[in-house]
């Protein structure tokens, strides 16, 4: 019965008054796959998921009425880090949403205002004066956040950006500045430090070239072939080349070949299409996860980021970069699958519209010693194709089935052999 809704509760999203997608009636086995359905599903997800964030931090409420949902084996740090956590990553996924032009349309309108309101809440999450104001202060995880949080900025600077007023820059850039007394421990971490500063090269601002050269290089090293990166010393089969590892190496690597910044013995733009080429390979796995019914294998760390595990393959349609072995009509049918598998469960949200902790619904026990439902937000990394304009060949492409649906129903479909880069 879940799965039944999908379309209808995406439809729904927070009375923002969008259009319903195509075939919203639809039972879950005759959903539209059309394109322009996808994208409204998809955008429906993107507003359910925003609404209630954006609309209380701009209002100076989130911490008074967000209510924590902590893992049952929280380490006991400061929980004020949920609230950067919570806006920090929900802002990176929906950044080049809101930096398309509103073009008059429903769901143009809805962006426009999510996206005054993401400039207030960048506002007062700087600003001491306010309810709001984030904890800049806190523990190591502040780095973390924040990195999502400059993130954004690097994704949609027009948007979020350019239109703050000086002295919200400048707080922004105080509080940036003052994340270095964290020394980020030799994993993924180190790529959270590297971002900021790339953040702040791309803006003209003084920046530490050592904590991003260092990031690379580590990275780059860690690299165990076939487009999958260790993450510290030992490897771990989990999603965290795609949570963190490539998209944030590439995204990095970005400004340091626009800005030509210097890399000593390396040219940035070798590492950059390096780095895109392992994420394009790294993607191809990633595809070939999502089963028949858009499920995939719930594996590692972090499990309940639900479909940030797909981040990569979002990006790479965001930046037309997928590999010609992933045509645009097969990934983002497959990726609505994906949506469907995941988002159908009603209590992937509480009753206050705010996201759960879980995989596919409410499992607070699948959370980490670090996890809280702001953590969650992090799902929005997978709404990236939202970015580009509903006339782009993304949407408008013939939707074609993926490798498991081929597979599994006897038809043609390629072999998989190793590369290495």
């Amino acid at each position: 019965m879940e799965r039944r809704h999908f379309i209808q509760t995406l439809a729904a999203a927070a009375g923002g008054g969008m259009a319903a997608a195509p075939g919203a009636a639809a039972t879950a086995s005759a959903i539209d796959t059309s394109g322009g359905a996808a994208r409204a599903q998809l955008a429906a997800l993107a507003q359910k998921m925003s609404e209630p964030v954006l609309t209380n931090m701009a209002a100076g409420t989130l911490k008074k009425n967000f209510a924590l949902e902590v893992s049952p084996t929280w380490d006991g740090r400061d929980k004020g880090v949920a609230y950067l956590e919570c806006f920090g990553r929900l802002i990176a996924g929906i950044a080049p949403w809101l930096a398309l032009a509103d073009d008059g349309t429903p769901e143009g309108r809805t962006r426009k205002r999510l996206q005054q309101l993401a400039l207030q809440s960048y506002t007062n999450s700087v600003d001491p004066a306010t309810a709001d104001y984030l904890l800049w202060k806190g523990p190591g995880q502040t780095l973390v956040d924040s990195a999502y949080f400059t993130n954004a900025l690097i994704r949609a600077p027009k948007a979020l950006w350019e239109p703050l007023d000086a002295r919200t820059k400048q707080r922004i850039v105080a509080e940036i500045k003052a994340l270095r007394r964290i020394e980020p421990p030799y994993i993924n971490w180190m790529l959270f430090a590297a971002m900021n500063e790339a953040w702040l090269m791309s803006i003209g601002e003084e920046f530490d070239p050592l904590r991003m050269n260092v990031a690379i290089r580590k990275i780059n090293e860690w690299y165990v072939g076939d487009g999958w990166i260790k993450d510290g010393d030992a490897f771990h089969f989990d999603y965290y080349n795609a949570f963190v590892m490539h998209p944030m190496l590439v995204e990095i690597l970005d400004v340091l070949d626009e800005k030509k910044g210097a890399f000593w013995n390396g040219k940035p733009e070798e590492l950059r299409a390096q780095a895109i080429k392992r994420m394009q390979r790294y993607s191809e796995h990633l595809e070939r996860f999502i089963s028949t019914d858009g499920s995939f294998p719930p594996i590692g760390r972090s499990l309940t980021y639900r479909t940030a595990a797909f981040q990569p393959l979002a990006l790479l349609a965001l930046r037309k970069q997928l590999p010609q072995s992933l045509p645009e009509g097969q990934i983002r049918a497959a990726l609505q699958a994906v949506h469907k598998a995941v988002w159908s469960a009603p209590s992937n949200f509480n009753k206050e519209g705010y996201l759960t902790i879980g995989f596919v619904g409410h499992q607070p026990e699948l959370g980490d010693w670090y996890s809280n439902n702001g953590s969650m937000y992090i799902a929005s990394a997978s709404l990236l194709p939202l970015g580009l304009s509903p006339t782009d060949s993304y949407w408008t492409a013939p939707a074609q089935d993926w490798t498991q649906k081929k597979a599994f129903a006897g038809a043609r479909f390629p072999k998989d052999y190793p590369v290495n880069y």
